[in-house]
This record gives C-alpha cells, structure tokens and sequence, in this order.
C-alpha cells in the first residue's frame, strides 16, 4: 500500500512526562481520541510487541502493535488492520489499505516545554481529513497538558 504521512507538531508548556501521560493514559486520551472519533479509546498495555485496538463504542476501530516504546521519547504503532463490531480483520480488502502503516509521536523537552511530533501514514483517500482531525487533537493534547 502507497502511503502518504502526515507530519505535525505542537510546542508545549508542560514537561514531556505530563505530555507522555496525556497521550497514554486512558482518563485523557479518550478526551482528544474524539477528535478523530468520538468514544474511542485504547486497549492496550503500551508494552513494545503488544496489540493496540483503538475502538469507538460501537467496537469500531483499528488494529495495531505497539512496535517502539522508550517512555517520554517516542511511541510507534504498526497497523495491521480493522475491528468492525469487535472483531478483528487483517485480511479483508479495508483491512489491507491499513495494513503496515505506521504511527509515531516523538517528545523532545527543553527549557520546561515539549515539542510533540506526529508523524502517520494514511492513505491518499484520507488525508485531508486526517490531517485536520490531527490539528485538533493537538490542540486538544496541548490544552489538556497545559492546564492539569
């Protein structure tokens, strides 16, 4: 599958492991995964080689592995394919055009701010409306980090 990335950033006044917290843990990412969809959350133990859905209420989602985690630094997800009403599809044609993307966030902290770099595949058809989900959940990031 051909992929175009999407690469964006945001500078933060919080520490990266006030940052890191906001990405990862569930009380926070479920308030700007909605950006992207709302009722979505992460099951997921975030260790190097686990599985990572990223479902909506209706069981709805993607299916990845967590492929690098060095905490505070960077984390980058593979994905393998789709969950549609809780069940998991790597193989169906849809599954497939996710298949082998990437995603990644990188944290670079200096004089008590970070700097949160995006970077996901995501195909032709998607772009544009990733691209504008990403904006707003950086926001949303930014915002939740900066006033807890």
């Amino acid at each position: 599958m051909n992929f175009k990335t999407i690469y964006q950033s945001i500078t933060i006044e919080a520490s990266k492991e006030k940052v890191w917290s906001v990405l990862f843990e569930d009380h926070y990412s479920r308030l700007w995964y909605a950006e992207f969809s709302p009722g979505t959350h992460a099951v997921t133990d975030w260790k190097e080689e686990s599985k990572a859905l990223f479902i909506d209420d209706k069981g709805d989602g993607l299916l990845g592995k967590i492929i690098v985690n060095k905490p505070y630094e960077k984390l980058s997800i593979e994905y393998q394919g789709e969950v549609r009403k809780g069940i998991e599809d790597a193989n169906s044609p849809a599954a497939q055009v996710l298949k082998g993307g990437l995603e990644t966030y990188t944290l670079v902290e200096e004089d008590r701010k970070t700097l949160l770099s995006i970077a996901g595949d995501m195909s032709d058809d998607y772009f544009d409306v990733m691209f504008a989900s990403w904006t707003q959940a950086l926001k949303k990031i930014k915002e939740l980090a900066e006033s807890n």
